[in-house]
């Protein structure tokens, strides 16, 4: 039972401030909101909140008549009329797909909330007014209400609007900016009193940069005599920052007391910055659009280069399976997972169960790449002819979004061409905007004036390799669940020890050697070996190494050497052209991979083949040639090749996969899976703490594709780095990299405190005692700043324009400064939000062209001497605040650790510590940072030598800290007026699935 105030139901009102009791008075059924009288409910009743829910009560759910289920929201009732699934029933009923929804008045089963705008079930009712979810947005609601409450002008007192500064500069904004606030009365007659004048800071813990300057208490409102009240802004620092204005009056004449509140705001930042970069149009989720179904294809001509390559083995179609396909295309993430785990799943993973279980993920993760690839579908798209091609500008296409490669296909109609008729147009080539398509000679109509409607289609052949690997019977335990008894003891040879290394360096680096020594001592068909290389510790380095040595003591030794992306089997293909001559070394490309795309050292190690009328394209020697070479180097999906044109099985001694760790599983499996027999010997080089594989499935990821086989393995009691050490496993040690201060917090948190600045000093202590590090010898900056995070169009990535000027005055100081000389190319930008990667080039543009901007992703494997992150997110809203969503994949422990381990010498973080602390991770990155005297920008608003609490329920407590300010706000009221609002405590928030929009900022995986 609820216990009511005994004054508020003797007299109406109750004027302690401190008074615990409940004031309840009026209850709104459909927004489960409290009113503390007559007024307030009735205000409630005529406010936009109460007419939004009452207008849209109606249209939280939607029956689909077609295929008889109940779809959730407007945004999913689209996409469900635009599926597959929906789509085939409405074809097998003889129906339009585009159905109009049946709204129904009640859900079987379930009760409408209307405080949290969905359906709850009968059974779960009772209970679901106490659940914390419910709580909070209803004392949310509760909160909204009073503070309209007291932004109203009352008894006749009038106020101007809010002062908003708007966009001061920064040296302004040190110097102070002043505004006036004007307060007068509309009753002659009346008698009022400016009794308080305070500000109410929100949530910040630091001094509030507005000051009211004008000592107003005490001052008697007069008719037609405006009183003004003057507030002064000024600050150091950039970014956002607001306040309330709160003001206490009485009318003595009705004996009542009231507050009139007013919002203080300002921006510091650049007026220019915010003109160039603001949002371009009102952010609007996109939405998927299948305006009509495809039911025939004219087939386009292919490029000379898809028939390159003599396979002598057919590529398996492996297509997905219908009930497959429809388990995934279920709106609920959650039902999707169960359903998958319970019926597609093998219940054990295994020998015998491993292809179907990885084909499984492999399927989900094409299912939600086909569904993001629709994002780029052009419904307005011209065709520029020449000759027999036809060009076709792609947005995005310079920055491999989407990643188009020659061999892909497009689907394309002409506006008002026949329902369903398609014609599929294959890209012949690809320029920095535009691609060159050709069709069949039946493509006609075409004119400058013509508009058409063109669909991506996914290019399924790097996923039908996996399928056609993973289909192989290859299935020993000893490369896929390795246990202890499966790692053979090291065997020395005459001659083989000591190992006289290549390259001198290793010599003085003894996890190098004693790497290098066990991958040439290993006994053929042991279990895989792991050299685990933590950032800079030089793991390309020592498998190159490795592979020379073999090649030297092993003359039979042949070797498959591959990598998940060109750039980096390309790192390996050039460090073993220095001892390996064109007849001993292969670098094995895609036909798909232009010429120019390939440096000139790297050309004779090449085969090209000739096509007519055109330049050529890189293809494969003749199958005797082919086995000649010591060496051949691709990519992971490429690895595919040899097998596909008739390398026999156990021709390659040794397998070796660097940058393991970014490979999914199946990936690396088209390798040993095709290539691999018995005696083969297996090396994996790579780190499982840094960015593994880009998966776009939440439904893969959950399963396990994200999770890279090399981590698996290091997952594993075979692999322990102390006890495995030199037999399964070598953990490289000395990093080379960076600077102390910077290694320090990922060494501690990601590598046992392990690793070794060994890096040279003029390099890593390049920024010591630069004159804008807040501590001289610490070269860490963390710069505070509360901005805010904007989305634009149709876009779901975000920008944060307050950080973009911070990136710039920083890359400013550094291009100006006579102390330190760096040049662009020595400065990296690491932002986790395309939209914000775009923002920053937009305004370096002229200023550091030369740059690099770019993900995290873009950075893995590279280091810079100087390192700035922008971490992007930003809120105000701690109340309603989604830990989840609003950190998104920035609170990502791997993603955190390449950003900050890519810094030689200097390392500089811009964000707004409210938002990030919410996290374990970073709050403790910012203590060790704000302890060691790096902090720049507003102070934090917590105790920084404090432990962390790991449980990371931070914005719980930053979410009962703003309750407690809407509660102290609500008292305030009801001691001036009587009135009182109850709120509610606070809890997480909903758990629905956000992949769409996660996924705008996944870049696409470039996949030979």
């Amino acid at each position: 039972m609820v216990k009511i105030c005994a004054r508020l139901e003797a007299h109406g009102a109750c004027t302690d401030p401190l008074c615990t009791e409940y004031h309840q008075v009026h209850i709104c059924e459909l927004c489960g909101v409290f009113c503390a009288s007559t007024k307030w409910y009735e205000a409630h009743l005529a406010g936009k909140n109460h007419r939004r829910r009452l207008g849209g009560l109606d249209g939280r759910q939607y029956q689909c008549t077609i295929c008889d289920v109940q779809v959730s929201g407007q945004r999913s009732w689209v996409q469900h009329i635009k599926g597959k699934q929906h789509c085939k029933n409405a074809e097998i009923n003889g129906l339009s797909a585009d159905v109009a929804p049946v709204i129904p008045d009640a859900l079987p089963g379930k009760l409408f909330c209307g405080v949290c705008e969905k359906y709850i079930p009968t059974v779960l009712w009772a209970s679901h007014p106490q659940s914390p979810e419910h709580r909070r947005k209803e004392g949310y609601a509760a909160f909204k209400i009073a503070l309209e409450e007291a932004e109203k002008d009352k008894h006749g007192v009038v106020l101007s609007e809010g002062l908003d500064f708007g966009i001061v500069e920064s040296a302004d904004a040190a110097q102070g900016v002043s505004r006036t606030l004007t307060i007068e009365t509309t009753v002659p007659s009346s008698r009022i009193i400016i009794k308080n004048v305070s500000l109410s800071s929100l949530f910040t813990g630091t001094q509030s940069p507005f000051t009211v300057t004008t000592a107003v208490e005490g001052s008697v409102l007069v008719y037609r005599r405006p009183t003004t009240i003057g507030v002064r802004f000024s600050t150091p620092h950039s970014g956002r920052m607001d306040d309330r204005l709160e003001i206490i009056f009485e009318d003595t004449a009705l004996r009542v007391t009231f507050i009139v509140a007013r919002v203080l705001k300002a921006i510091v930042g650049s007026q220019a910055d915010y003109a160039l970069l603001k949002p371009t149009a009102p952010f609007q989720p996109r939405q998927r659009t299948r305006a009509q179904p495809v039911t025939q294809v004219v087939p386009g001509i292919p490029p000379p280069s898809n028939n390159v390559i003599p396979y002598s083995i057919k590529l398996p179609v492996a297509k997905i399976s219908e009930s497959l396909s429809v388990a995934l295309s279920e709106t609920s993430s959650r039902k999707v997972l169960d359903l998958v785990r319970r019926v597609f799943l093998p219940k054990v993973l295994d020998s015998s169960t491993y292809s179907r279980y990885f084909k499984t993920l492999l399927w989900a993760e094409e299912h939600r790449m086909e569904r993001d690839l629709e994002h780029y579908d052009i419904p307005d798209a011209q065709l520029e002819r020449h000759g027999q091609y036809y060009h076709l500008t792609v947005l995005g296409l310079a920055e491999k979004r989407p990643s188009v490669l020659v061999g892909d296909n497009f689907l394309v109609q002409r506006h008002g061409a026949v329902e369903g008729h398609w014609y599929e147009g294959h890209v012949h080539f690809v320029r920095q905007a535009s691609v060159g398509l050709r069709f069949d000679v039946s493509f006609r109509g075409w004119s400058a004036q013509q508009r058409y409607t063109v669909r991506f289609k996914l290019n399924r052949i790097p996923m039908r390799r996996q399928h056609q690997a993973l289909d192989t019977a290859f299935a020993f335990d000893k490369f896929l669940f390795p246990q202890r008894a499966h790692i053979l003891r090291l065997v020395a040879r005459p001659g083989v020890i000591p190992i006289k290394p290549f390259n001198p360096l290793i010599a003085t680096n003894l996890p190098q050697l004693q790497a290098v020594t066990s991958i040439v001592l290993q006994q053929p068909g042991s279990a895989p070996f792991a050299v685990f290389g933590p950032p800079g510790t030089g793991k390309t380095i020592t498998i190159v190494e490795a592979m020379k040595q073999l090649l030297k003591n092993k003359p039979n030794t042949r070797i498959l050497a591959t990598a998940p992306s060109n750039s980096a089997a390309d790192l390996i293909a050039s460090r073993l052209a220095s001892t390996l001559g064109p007849d001993e070394l292969f670098r094995l490309y895609a036909p798909s991979r232009h010429l120019d795309q390939v440096g000139d050292e790297l050309q004779p190690y090449t085969h090209r083949k000739t096509l007519e009328g055109q330049h050529g394209c890189f293809s494969v020697p003749p199958l005797a040639i082919f086995k000649r070479y010591k060496v051949v180097v691709c990519t992971c999906v490429s690895a595919s090749i040899p097998y596909g044109i008739g390398i026999p099985r156990g021709h390659f001694t040794h397998i070796v996969i660097d940058e393991a760790g970014q490979a999914t599983e199946p990936e690396v499996m088209i390798g040993i899976k095709t290539m691999a027999d018995n005696a083969t010997n297996i090396i994996l080089a790579g780190d499982p703490k840094q960015l593994g594989p880009i998966i776009r499935s939440n439904i893969a990821r959950e399963l396990g594709l994200e999770q890279s086989y090399l981590e698996r393995l290091m997952s594993m009691d075979a692999y322990d780095a102390q006890s495995g050490h030199g037999l399964s496993v070598v953990k490289l040690v000395k990093n080379f990299r960076s600077h102390p201060a910077i290694l320090k917090f990922p060494n501690e948190r990601f590598y046992a405190n392990d690793l070794e600045s060994c890096g040279s000093k003029n390099v890593i202590c390049a920024f010591e005692n630069w004159s804008k590090l807040p501590s001289r010898k610490f070269p860490i900056i963390f710069h505070s700043i509360s901005g805010k995070d904007d989305r634009e169009a149709s876009s779901p990535s975000f920008f944060n324009i307050d950080e973009v000027t911070q990136v710039r005055k920083y890359i400013q100081l550094l291009r100006d400064d006579r102390q330190i000389r760096v040049s662009h190319t020595e400065i990296g930008v690491i932002a986790p939000y395309h939209a914000q990667c775009v923002k920053i080039r937009k305004a370096l543009n002229g200023v550091a062209d030369e740059v690099k901007v770019g993900s995290v992703e873009e950075f893995q494997g590279q280091e810079r001497r100087v390192i700035i992150i922008s971490t992007v997110r930003s809120s105000r809203e701690f109340v309603d605040f989604d830990l989840r969503h609003t950190l998104g994949f920035v609170a990502n422990p791997r993603r955190f650790n390449v950003a900050v381990t890519r810094a030689q010498a200097l390392l500089i973080v811009i964000g707004d510590p409210n938002v990030l602390s919410l996290d374990p991770l970073w709050r403790s990155f910012l203590n060790y940072v704000h302890l060691k005297g790096g902090w720049a920008g507003p102070k934090p608003t917590w105790d920084t030598t404090e432990t962390v609490d790991e449980s990371g329920e931070y914005d719980m407590l930053i979410r009962a800290a703003a309750v407690t300010d809407m509660n102290l706000l609500a008292r305030r009221i009801e001691w001036a007026v009587g009135e009182n609002v109850k709120t509610g405590a606070s809890n997480e928030g909903d758990d629905d699935d956000d992949d769409n929009d996660a996924n705008a900022d996944r870049p696409w995986r470039e996949l030979e």
